[in-house]
């Protein structure tokens, strides 16, 4: 199986040429321009796909966006081109927009109080991690064991949850952490890697990863408080 840390580790072993490295300002520009990028097609696709997104089998869906992302995964590790990389990360980025839409949709659209806070969580988040993982780098070299042992843990906690179809407050208030903490994991792993175009675009794919993990977390715990505030009166 193609690991995260195979993934990563691949990455430090590419062959760079000296003429394809950037300066740090122009290698932290590609990271976030295309991260960004992944954002605003999820929101795109929020906004215009949802209804094609609701009219899929949902066994498809995930079948569709699993094969999809893996290959797109696969693509953006292998490749030493930043176009090729691109086109794996758009793997990933177009059919994980079309499942948080349909998720997005379920808590009232992209308009609705809930999703605008969520939204507004995430990004607030996603910067104090980059800024704590610029001013706090030794303490974010430490974590990649502890996240990726935490991670699987929770992978398998949420499984069995939703097999007895029980409410994943808790574990949702878990993974936001863990995913919290990944987003500055990985800025300050991306700082470590030789400042190519396609590492950029590489390292771009697992921010973004962390990012729309962490907002569908957030999107669960103020969706679901939402519901038990209804649900007491």
């Amino acid at each position: 199986m193609f690991s995260l840390s195979e993934r990563k580790q691949e990455r430090l072993l590419k062959p760079v040429l000296e003429n394809e490295i950037v300066s740090d300002r122009a290698y932290n520009m590609y990271l976030g321009g295309v991260v960004a990028y992944g954002l605003l097609v999820n929101i795109l696709i929020c906004s215009k796909l949802t209804p094609f997104a609701l009219s899929l089998n949902p066994i498809v869906l995930i079948v569709g966006y699993i094969v999809s992302a893996l290959a797109g995964t696969i693509i953006s590790a292998k490749s030493n081109n930043p176009l090729v990389s691109f086109l794996g990360y758009n793997l990933v980025v177009v059919p994980a927009g079309i499942v948080v839409s349909t998720v997005v949709y379920y808590y009232g659209g992209l308009s609705s109080l809930v999703v605008l806070q969520a939204i507004t969580y995430t990004a607030g988040i996603t910067v104090v991690m980059v800024c704590l993982s610029i001013l706090k780098p030794e303490f974010f070299s430490k974590l990649h064991g502890i996240l990726f042992g935490d991670l699987l843990g929770l992978i398998v906690v949420e499984l069995v949850l939703m097999l007895f179809g029980v409410r994943q407050n808790v574990s949702a208030l878990i993974g936001a952490v863990i995913f919290s903490l990944y987003i500055g994991y990985d800025y300050w792993k991306a700082q470590q890697y030789p400042k190519t175009v396609d590492n950029a675009v590489d390292s771009a794919l697992d921010i973004y990863l962390d990012i729309i993990n962490l907002f569908m977390r957030i999107l669960s715990i103020l969706g679901n408080g939402k519901s038990s505030k209804k649900n007491s009166f």
